[in-house]
């Protein structure tokens, strides 16, 4: 008679049974291999503090076949170019890394020049402009007699110059005493000398 057919056990019974049964089982297994790994891997462990200190692990060479060695060499060689391009570049980016300090110090060192000339010459403008004020001055508190001889002596253009700057009623009386050909000459410079001025 089977224990899934006494009176009074069901199936569920018989289920609970089984699973007892595979619980006993399964802890014997956990038993069994603790009770005899234990042991085997402490005296693994002792065996591997207890040996001596010079001893070497052996090393394993593995040989690839000669398509992978071929391969590899290969790639070994282009690795090593690449290295050597990488070198050169880092040696050429340092070179224009310097080259372009060299330009910025240039740089600044030629708008400090232009600076500096650009205010020298805004002293001389201003020197100049200082003397032609009194020079001018000067030819108009002369005598217009004399100042008409002096001109007389000057270059046209020269000449339309400081009277273009006079007082007209000084000018006027400079020119009414110059010869008609030197007065004549005068009078071109000073009406085309702003000729070429843009109009628009």
């Amino acid at each position: 008679m089977s224990i899934f057919s006494w009176p009074g056990l069901g199936r569920q019974a018989g289920r609970g049974a089984l699973w007892v049964i595979a619980g006993l089982l399964l802890l014997s297994g956990v038993l069994r291999f603790t009770s005899s790994t234990g042991p085997a891997l402490a005296r693994e462990v002792e065996s591997l503090q207890s040996a001596k200190p010079d001893t070497a692990p052996v090393a394993v060479i593995c040989e690839a076949p000669e398509d992978i060695a071929k391969v590899l060499d290969a790639l070994g060689a282009q690795r090593k170019r690449l290295d050597e391009r990488e070198s050169a570049l880092l040696d050429r980016v340092a070179a224009l890394n310097l080259a372009e300090s060299e330009i910025a110090r240039n740089l600044a060192a030629l708008e400090a020049a232009q600076s500096e000339l650009e205010a020298t010459l805004a002293i001389a403008d201003q020197a100049a402009e200082g003397d032609l004020t009194r020079l001018t001055s000067v030819y108009e508190n002369m005598k217009p007699k004399e100042a008409a001889a002096l001109f007389e002596e000057m270059a046209p253009d020269f000449a339309a110059g400081f009277l273009g700057r006079m007082r007209p009623d000084a000018a006027a009386a400079v020119m009414a005493g110059l010869s008609p050909q030197t007065a004549y000459s005068i009078s071109v410079f000073l009406a085309g000398r702003n000729a070429d001025v843009p109009t628009e």
